[in-house]
């Protein structure tokens, strides 16, 4: 699943222009902003589910950062987490966050969370916080060249664009349809994207520009994190199946972990590139590497995930 096949200031504001008349991100105001129960106890409830009628994965990593973050001082930041999917979620009921304070240091700090639903953990996590240490060691790799998004179509557009091939199969004009009409509170920008005839010789790597739909604002770095957890876990593991979409038909994908290292200050309502690649697939699992650049070269997040994948052979000639 690629992209196209999801069930996911001076730092690339773009082409949104005056931010002061743009609504609220709703990821801000609906999806991330969990109702307290007690304390470092939340509930959360869902926005966008998937075709797959479980929960998304980057709603429950973002909802579960949004909780421990609530549990240490303001002076420090996230700088990793990890997280393990136990259960899949039940979209018809909220989501129970419990926070443990496994350690408060002087420069680190842990917390723990657990996502449970009808009495059962279905989500673990846990994630570091660290007071901001200056230093002389530093080095990052280089941002790929690619189009900048004000020269690249939107979802919408690219989606548009396939469905005017008049050599477009029914089966996949009802697809893209359907994702068409998905309601997903991200906007996306695909590098280089295939024709449809194409799709027979992708590589596992895939590159497209991602911001948050609405205004966050300047505000908490904590929150431009969450948001980024969200939108991390969007389209990801597709791309182990980029190679071996036109011979293999999925049957059940899923997310068992996830993991984010936090390098940079960044706005995640702003356009950042998400580099993708799968270097293995095997065993019924895949495995992908992440990174989202800011607009001016800087690598804000690196990100790794492992998830299940199981396939059915397509018919002969049924080729996408």
């Amino acid at each position: 699943m690629s992209v196209l096949q999801a069930p996911e200031d001076e730092q690339g504001g773009g082409d949104r222009g005056d931010p002061s008349r743009d609504l609220r991100s709703i990821l801000v105001t609906s999806v991330l902003n969990l109702e307290p129960l007690d304390e470092d106890l939340f509930r959360g409830r869902h926005y966008w589910v998937p075709t797959t009628q479980r929960l998304f994965g980057g709603q429950i990593v973002g909802q579960a950062l949004v909780a421990a973050a609530k549990s240490v001082s303001e002076d420090v930041h996230v700088h990793s987490l990890h997280c393990y999917f136990v259960r899949a979620g039940d979209p018809k009921v909220p989501v129970l966050y419990q926070v443990e304070r496994t350690r408060t240091g002087r420069s680190f700090s842990v917390r723990s969370v657990r996502a449970v639903q009808h009495g059962k953990p279905i989500f673990i996590f846990q994630a570091s916080f660290q007071k901001v240490q200056p230093s002389p060691v530093q080095h990052q790799f280089s941002m790929p060249t690619v189009p900048p998004p004000e020269k690249l179509l939107d979802h919408q557009s690219l989606i548009d664009q396939y469905l005017r091939d008049p050599n477009l199969q029914e089966k996949y004009r009802v697809g893209l349809n359907r994702i068409a009409a998905q309601e997903v509170p991200i906007e996306i920008k695909l590098v280089n994207p295939p024709m449809m005839g194409q799709f027979w010789k992708m590589e596992p790597k895939q590159m497209f520009w991602v911001r948050a739909r609405g205004y966050i604002g300047e505000g908490d770095i904590k929150m431009h994190c969450c948001v980024a957890a969200y939108i991390s876990d969007y389209a990801f593991l597709g791309t182990a199946l980029l190679p071996h979409q036109w011979k293999y038909k999925v049957h059940f994908v899923a997310s068992l972990d996830h993991s984010m290292w936090f390098h940079a200050p960044f706005r995640a309502d702003h356009w950042m590139l998400y580099e993708c690649e799968s270097p293995w697939a095997g065993g019924s699992r895949g495995l992908v590497h992440g990174r989202l650049w800011r607009q001016d070269g800087v690598l804000a997040v690196s990100c790794a995930q492992e998830g299940v994948i199981r396939v059915k052979p397509r018919l002969s000639g049924s080729k996408l």
